[in-house]
C-alpha cells in the first residue's frame, strides 16, 4: 500500500469516529437537557397510568428543593413558643361539609383560577400552627347531621340526630323533650355572655338553620325554624320555634351581633310592601319588630339592615350601634357566585369584629360558611368549592384583624361528604374537569371529582354517561350536577373525621384526635370561661369579684382606704 492510500484510509478512520463522537455528545446533551423520551407502553391496568403533566417546575425536580422546604418548615416549627395567654376573644369558624377532600379540591382551585399547578397552594387557615382531627359521630348515629354536631362543638355535648340544644336523654319531635330544662345544654356562646364578654353570630345560611340554631335554641326538632313548622299540639304545650327563641329568649336576645339569612322565619305570612318579602310565621308576629322593642327597652343604640348597602353604611359610620340584625335573604343567602345585593362572608365578618371589638371584656365570635354543604348535598362541586375559597378568605380577614396573643381562632368542619378526588390525574389537570390520563374500562372518561352517592343521573340503561358529550359540563354550568354512584334526591354526609386548626393562645390544645363536643371546652378553658382556671385567668381576675374567688385581705383593705377618703373629704 503506498503511502497515499494509507492516508487516505487513516483520514476515513478519524471521520468516522468523530461522527460518532458528535452522535454520542449530542445524545449526551439531549439527555441532560430535555424530557426522558417514554417508550413504557400503553397502560392496560389503571395503577399503570402513565403521567403526562403541562409542565413540572425546573426546581422541584432537584431533591434539594425538597430538602430545602423541610428544613424551613424544621425551622418554623423550632420557632413556635406555647402561648398560655388568656384568650380575651374567641373566633370559631365552621365550613359546613369542609371535609378533608373539599379542603384538597378548594385550595387546588384557587390554584388553578390564579394561572398556577394548584396542587401547591395552601388555603388561609391550612397555614395556622396548629391542627388536630375530630370525630363527628352523633350518640345514634354514625354519619352525622348538622343539628347533633352543632350542639357537639358548640355546648360540648354530643347528642342525638335532628336535636339542636339538647343532651342525649331527649327524643326528637318530642316537645316534652324540649321543654324539660334538664335537658337543655348550654352554648359557649351562652357561657361568654355569663363572663361579661359580646357575642354574635354570623352565616350564610338561615339564621335558624342547624348550626347557627346551636348557638342559642334548645330544641327536639332541627326543623322547627318557625312556627309554622311546629306541630299545634307541641305550640299549645309551649314550644317555642327557633327563630322566636333567637329574638326573645336567653342567650340570643343578648346578642350583639346577628347576620345571616332565613328573613321569612320572622315574618308574618302576608307580603310586606317595603321588602316584598313574604314571611312564614303564622302567629302574626314581626319578630324583627320585637327585636327593636327589645332593645328600645334596654335603651340599646341598634341597626337592622337587610342588604350590602345597609351594612356597609352601617360599618363606615362613626357612631356605630350596640346591637345589630342583618337578614339577607328571606332563605339562605345566595351561593357567592351568583349573589347580587349582599354581603360576602368575608365583609359579614369584619362588620363583626368591628363591633365586637369594642368590649373591654372580649367577645366569642361564630362564623359559618354553610353553603358549602348545601352545594355538596346537589353534587354542585363547582360551588361548593367556591364556596370554600370564600370561607378561607373569611378566616384571612379574621386574623390580619385579629393579634394571635390575645385571639384564639379555631377553624373546623361539623361533618365531611362523599366528595372524592380520585382517579390519576396528571399534576397541575383542571380540578374539575376530566381526567387526563386514564379512561374507566368502559373506554368512556371521568372525572376527578365524583360522589359516592348524589342527585346526578350518572349509569343508564346504555352505561355509564359520556360527560365529554354534555354541554353543561363542558361549559362549567355552576348548577352541574357531579357523577356519582347511588342515586338519592340529595347526597349525603360523609362520616370521616375532620380536621380542626388553630391559632392563638392555647392553640396546642388542638392537636392529635378527640370528640368533636371537647373543642368548645378547649376554647373556654383557652378563654377562662369554665370552672378550670389556667394561671392567666387568675392574673386577670378583678378585684371585684365574688367573696369566693377574691383574695379577701386585698378587699379589705382597699374598702378601708375609700372609707377613710370618704371621711376626708366630708370632714374638709
Amino acid at each position: 500500500m503506498t503511502v497515499v492510500q494509507l492516508v487516505k484510509t487513516r483520514d476515513r478512520g478519524r471521520t468516522a469516529m468523530m461522527v460518532r463522537l458528535t452522535f454520542a455528545v449530542l445524545f449526551v446533551i439531549t439527555c441532560a437537557g430535555a424530557e426522558d423520551v417514554v417508550s413504557t407502553p400503553k397502560p392496560k391496568k389503571v395503577l399503570d397510568t402513565v403521567m403526562n403533566p403541562a409542565y413540572i417546575p425546573l426546581e422541584e425536580k432537584h431533591g434539594s428543593f425538597w430538602k430545602k422546604s423541610a428544613s424551613e418548615a424544621l425551622k418554623s416549627k423550632l420557632k413556635e413558643t406555647v402561648n398560655t395567654n388568656k384568650a380575651k376573644n374567641g373566633i370559631l369558624f365552621i365550613g359546613d361539609g369542609m371535609s378533608i377532600a373539599t379542603i384538597m379540591a378548594a385550595r387546588t382551585l384557587a390554584g388553578q383560577v390564579e394561572r398556577g399547578l394548584g396542587e401547591d397552594n395552601v388555603l388561609a387557615f391550612e397555614k395556622f400552627p396548629i391542627a388536630g382531627l375530630a370525630r363527628t359521630y352523633c350518640i345514634d348515629a354514625q354519619v352525622a347531621d348538622s343539628a347533633c354536631t352543632a350542639t357537639s362543638y358548640l355546648s360540648g355535648v354530643k347528642t342525638k340526630y335532628g336535636v339542636i340544644g339538647l343532651d342525649g336523654n331527649a327524643t326528637r319531635g318530642s316537645c316534652l323533650s324540649q321543654l324539660h330544662k334538664a335537658n337543655w345544654s348550654p352554648s359557649i356562646g351562652q357561657w361568654a355572655l355569663e363572663n361579661g364578654l359580646d357575642v354574635g353570630l354570623v352565616t350564610t345560611t338561615r339564621v335558624t338553620h342547624a348550626s347557627p340554631a346551636g348557638m342559642y335554641a334548645h330544641t327536639s326538632e332541627r326543623n322547627w325554624e318557625s312556627d309554622a313548622d311546629v306541630p299545634e299540639e307541641c305550640l299549645s304545650l309551649g314550644c317555642q320555634d327557633i327563630a322566636y327563641q333567637l329574638v326573645t329568649g336567653n342567650p340570643g336576645r343578648h346578642f350583639k351581633v346577628i347576620m345571616g339569612g332565613g328573613r321569612r322565619e320572622f315574618l308574618p305570612n302576608v307580603t310586606s310592601p317595603l321588602t316584598n318579602s313574604t314571611g312564614r310565621r303564622r302567629d302574626g308576629v314581626d319578630l324583627t319588630e320585637l327585636w327593636h322593642q327589645d332593645k328600645l327597652e334596654r335603651n340599646a343604640t341598634h341597626q337592622y339592615v337587610t342588604e350590602r348597602n345597609e351594612l356597609m353604611k352601617v360599618f363606615e359610620s362613626d357612631d356605630l350601634p350596640e346591637y345589630l340584625l342583618g337578614l339577607f335573604q328571606d332563605d339562605h343567602m345566595d351561593y357567592h357566585l351568583q349573589a347580587k345585593d349582599q354581603p360576602t362572608l368575608e365583609e359579614m365578618v369584619e362588620v363583626a369584629i368591628k363591633v365586637l371589638s369594642r368590649s373591654s371584656k372580649g367577645y366569642f365570635l361564630f362564623v359559618e360558611g354553610g353553603r358549602i354543604d348545601h352545594a355538596h348535598h346537589d353534587s354542585y362541586a363547582y360551588l361548593a368549592l367556591d364556596e370554600t375559597i370564600e370561607y378561607s378568605k373569611a378566616v384571612q380577614k379574621a386574623k390580619s384583624l385579629t393579634n394571635e396573643t390575645d385571639t384564639l381562632i379555631v377553624v373546623s368542619s361539623d361533618h365531611a361528604h362523599t366528595m372524592t378526588v380520585a382517579g390519576y390525574p396528571s399534576r397541575g389537570n383542571d380540578i374539575l374537569g376530566l381526567v387526563d390520563a386514564a379512561h374507566g374500562s368502559d373506554g368512556k372518561p371521568y372525572t376527578t371529582i365524583s360522589y359516592a352517592n348524589g342527585k346526578a343521573t350518572s349509569i343508564t340503561d346504555k352505561g355509564r354517561v359520556d360527560l365529554s358529550l354534555e354541554s353543561d359540563f363542558k361549559n362549567r354550568k355552576l348548577d352541574y350536577s357531579y357523577p356519582s354512584l347511588v342515586p338519592l334526591d340529595s347526597e349525603t354526609h360523609g362520616g370521616e373525621d375532620v380536621a380542626v386548626f388553630a391559632s392563638g393562645p392555647w392553640q396546642h390544645l388542638f392537636t392529635s384526635s378527640y370528640e368533636q363536643s371537647a373543642i368548645p371546652h378547649f376554647m373556654s378553658f383557652a378563654m377562662c370561661l369554665n370552672d378550670i382556671k389556667h394561671e392567666q385567668c387568675k392574673r386577670h381576675r378583678t378585684l371585684w369579684t365574688s367573696s369566693s374567688t377574691m383574695n379577701k385581705p386585698i378587699k379589705y383593705y382597699i374598702l378601708s382606704l375609700l372609707a377613710v377618703i370618704f371621711i376626708s373629704i366630708s370632714y374638709f
